[in-house]
């Protein structure tokens, strides 16, 4: 079972998931990157190009996801390093405060809380997340196309791929059909039908979609849909 809210951290959701039965899970990319505490373990969730399958991690997972484009201030890593990948946190922070952290989370009455007041100090000690970058997610996600953001944001094409990059794990144009992708499952989670959520979410038409789906989530989305993993 999978439930999550708003977080103290502004723009960032927690959340839990105990999967359940044998099948396995599939996490959609969505531009974002998420700190995971699971088994004992502290993880940082790079952003994902395409789905992550889940089948084999048992227990409850419990994490923090940050706005896209906040995660690599807060965490201190550029989101390309970690892009496709699960990383124990110890390879990126100091292995002393990785340890201290295990054993405060593992002690806590609530490990979601606690793991949530871990990224909250983490945030006010960091540099707030550059407007630019979140300007970026807005435009994208309306559907502005990436050579019109990068003009109304006065950049080159190079220097908005670099600086998406380093925020969000991947270029503009990919970001673009993640946000595109996360519009559509939304859409037909609500019972839009296909062709209308297609038209809707911004792609040529419902075979657009359908190969975006099939190539971004690795299953049709009928498929994507009766599974609800994403």
């Amino acid at each position: 079972m999978y439930a999550e809210r708003a977080s103290r951290l502004p723009g960032a959701v927690v959340w839990t998931n105990t999967p359940g039965g044998t099948g396995a899970g599939r996490v959609l990319p969505d531009g974002c990157m998420d700190l995971l505490w699971h088994d004992g373990r502290l993880l940082v969730a790079g952003p994902d190009t395409r789905a992550y399958v889940t089948e084999g991690d048992g227990g409850t997972w419990r994490g923090v996801r940050f706005h896209p484009g906040t995660a690599p201030g807060f965490l201190g890593v550029p989101a390309h390093e970690v892009r496709d990948l699960r990383v124990d946190l110890a390879e990126l922070w100091p292995a002393t405060e990785v340890r201290r952290l295990r054993g405060r989370i593992a002690a806590a009455p609530d490990p979601l809380t606690a793991l949530e007041e871990v990224a909250l100090e983490r945030a006010a000690d960091a540099e707030p997340p550059d407007p630019l970058l979140l300007r970026v997610v807005t435009a994208l996600d309306s559907g502005r196309p990436v050579a019109a953001t990068a003009d109304e944001l006065g950049l080159g094409a190079r220097q908005l791929h670099r600086r998406c990059l380093t925020a969000f794990g991947y270029g503009p144009k990919t970001l673009a059909r993640v946000l595109r992708l996360q519009r559509a499952v939304r859409l037909a989670r609500e019972g839009v039908a296909f062709a209308d959520t297609a038209a809707r979410a911004g792609f040529a038409d419902q075979a657009h979609l359908a190969r975006d789906v099939k190539e971004l989530a690795g299953v049709p989305l009928g498929e994507l849909l009766r599974r609800r993993g994403g």
